[in-house]
């Protein structure tokens, strides 16, 4: 299953919602959330910083994650930015294939 990193900001709203909740509290809804999808929760970091929450997930596809980020910012608690993320492998597998790109200007 594809992984993905979500990385999220409270507003200060969503700090206080956070301090009601706690973060096992919070951990708990962001799994029950990606169950719902057919993902899986990897792992959850807070840290300081420009972002608040770092947090690893499976889920089955793209439009999946999607869903959960946009019900996440939806919220109006939290800002969330996705990415997808790739294993060795996977980049190991796109360098072994040929693209013919002519760069802008040349």
């Amino acid at each position: 299953m594809p992984k993905y990193l979500i990385q999220a900001s409270y507003t200060a709203e969503g700090l206080k919602g956070l301090q009601k909740d706690k973060a096992s509290g919070r951990r708990n809804a962001v799994a029950q959330a990606l169950e719902g999808i057919g993902g899986r929760l990897e792992a959850m970091y807070y840290g300081l910083g420009e972002d608040d929450v770092f947090v690893i997930v499976d889920a089955p596809n793209t439009g999946a994650v999607a869903a959960m980020s946009i019900a996440a910012s939806a919220s109006g608690l939290v800002r969330t930015r996705t990415t997808a993320l790739m294993t060795v492998e996977e980049v190991d597998q796109a360098l072994a294939k040929s693209v013919s790109y002519r760069a802008p200007g040349r």
